[in-house]
């Protein structure tokens, strides 16, 4: 489908996916940052009970009682779907989901540019269902474009079923590329329908915070209303914590204060959100301003705000302190939880204090929760960092013993510290490895450390070589991928390369950087290539226009 057939398609109008509670979905940054950490992706509530959920942040841990609000399933890995009225054999079900989903991602992904891609659609023998729209929108969760050339055509095929689910994950794709136009079409249809609810306001506002569109982040959370959904403390904390996570906490404590001023009075929650975004910010002025605030209002800190405030001193590389602050929640007879000793040993590991992290590992253990696959991610990242490798393999060894895993994030762990000390040939052969174990398969995040490697090697015959292996796999690239490549052909003046990602990039509707078609502009004047640059320039023009209308 050219790039033509593609606008034409996001200027009509389209379909869900709801977010169906306060979860801990942290920011996630590069894969070129050190996986020092873990984050925590369940209510905190929970706390008391070991989770039964991994949880990886890649530079930085977070931890609070509610934070990022994410279609619920937004981090599910591709053997998780999820699932509503399952017949016999529901295991089966799933893993028809999962490949169909597979079928129509690698169709979509070796054919973007095809004007006929959806006869090619048409040919693929699946059963569309609810389930399988919603799995294969969320592997088109980067790409827009793409995501919305599915969707009308699933919604035409015999048994496709608007679901608030479906929606919310095409809303969140087209997020991504800013067609904020298109996203508020969708709106008015799931109103008509009947599946408007305020989780995809919040899912709207975390776009646009994303984007650095703080002001019309905070109007879509006005908007709810006049949309006949009356804004609640629980929407207000919603908002201010994605404001938070968009590192935009100074806006988000302005409009904490405007708010709590006339329209809500905070709860323990809007404290804690405040304490992780300053946290992050690394801002202990600040948090300490905010902790005595909440405290002068009558909120006592709780398990959640000692591991919100033991994370920002592991985060500030205060870990004395942070030791202190763990002791001094046991002396208010607060008990710690899986989470707490989790920063504690991830943090202690990244500064080399191995033995400190391995008592506390040791004091998790002691204090009765069996270890999940999180607890066993942060040992092993505990030892990467002093390079005790022999130590971290150990444990996967013996994680596989207890049937805990390991799972994808265990080895992107173990990869990052290996490419980090020179170890290239080791990483890629555990790289090569990964799919031979259960629930392994490596993932766009694998992938980018992999293909970052290949690119900082100069080896570029490589990082192709296992691009087309992730593409082969339904696996598709975003922004960040696609730049790092671009930018190595560029380096190594193979300038019809880096032309042909370049446009590959623009088909599934990822807008460039600017720095990134500017490398790519100066490589191409330096050839004397003016004609490319011309028809390159006509093009981006085209894909910034279409975002502003469609």
């Amino acid at each position: 489908m050219g790039i033509s057939r593609v606008f034409a398609l996001l200027l009509r109008g389209t379909s869900k996916n709801p977010i169906n509670s306060f979860r801990h979905f942290p920011n996630v940054s590069s894969t070129a940052n050190p996986p020092t950490a873990i984050s925590l992706r369940e209510n905190l509530t929970l706390y008391s009970t070991p989770i039964k959920k991994d949880y990886l942040l890649l530079s930085g841990f977070g931890c609070a009682r509610t934070l990022s609000y994410r279609p619920n399933g937004t981090d599910l890995d591709p053997t998780q779907v999820s699932i509503h009225n399952i017949s016999n054999n529901p295991d089966a079900k799933i893993e028809n989901v999962v490949e169909d989903a597979e079928k129509v991602c690698k169709v979509l992904s070796h054919n973007s540019s095809n004007p006929r891609i959806e006869s090619l659609l048409d040919g693929i023998c699946i059963e569309i269902s609810s389930e399988l729209v919603l799995e294969v929108l969320k592997k088109l969760s980067n790409s827009g474009v793409l995501a919305l050339l599915f969707f009308r055509w699933a919604e035409k095929q015999k048994g496709f079923r608007y679901t608030a689910e479906s929606y919310n994950a095409l809303i969140e794709a087209l997020g991504k590329i800013k067609q904020f136009n298109k996203i508020w079409e969708l709106v008015n249809d799931m109103k008509l329908k009947g599946l408007l609810s305020k989780d995809t306001f919040a899912l709207i506002s975390r776009r646009y915070a994303r984007a650095r569109k703080v002001k019309e982040a905070v109007e879509t959370f006005e908007k709810m209303e006049k949309f006949g959904l009356k804004p609640e403390l629980s929407d207000f904390n919603r908002l201010i914590d994605t404001l938070s996570k968009s590192r935009n906490v100074k806006r988000a404590q302005q409009v904490f204060d405007k708010m709590t001023e006339k329209r809500f009075k905070p709860d323990i929650k809007s404290y804690t959100i405040l304490l992780e975004g300053w946290g992050e910010e690394q801002n202990l002025l600040r948090l300490n301003e905010v902790y005595r605030e909440m405290r002068a209002e009558g909120f006592e800190p709780d398990v959640v705000t000692y591991c919100i405030m033991i994370n920002a001193h592991c985060k500030a590389r205060k870990y004395d302190e942070a030791i202190e602050l763990f002791y001094q929640m046991e002396s208010s007879n607060i008990k710690p939880n899986p989470h707490i000793f989790c920063t504690l040993i991830i943090g202690l590991g990244s500064a080399k204090r191995l033995n400190e992290a391995l008592r506390f590992f040791r004091q998790s253990e002691a204090s009765g929760f069996s270890h999940e696959i999180p607890t066993y991610n942060a040992l092993v990242g505990a030892y990467c960092w002093s390079m005790r490798m022999d130590d971290a393999y150990r444990v996967l060894d013996d994680m596989r013993q207890r049937g805990v895993g390991p799972n994808s994030r265990t080895y992107d762990i173990i990869l990052h510290h290996l490419i980090r000390n020179k170890k290239t040939k080791e990483a890629f052969s555990l790289f090569q490895r990964m799919s031979q174990e259960p629930s392994c398969e490596p993932t766009v995040s694998t992938y980018d450390i992999i293909i970052r490697m290949f690119c900082n090697e100069e080896r570029l015959d490589m990082a192709t070589r296992v691009w087309n292996q992730m593409k082969a796999k339904g696996v598709l690239p975003g922004m960040h991928m696609f730049s790092t490549l671009i930018n190595s052909f560029c380096l190594e003046n193979k300038l019809d390369d880096a032309c042909k990602f370049f446009q590959e990039m623009m088909d599934m509707g990822i807008r460039p950087p600017a720095q990134l078609f500017s490398n790519l502009k100066q490589s191409l004047l330096d050839e004397g290539r003016k004609d490319l640059i011309l028809t390159l320039d006509q093009k981006i023009e085209k894909l910034r226009r279409t975002s502003l209308v469609g």
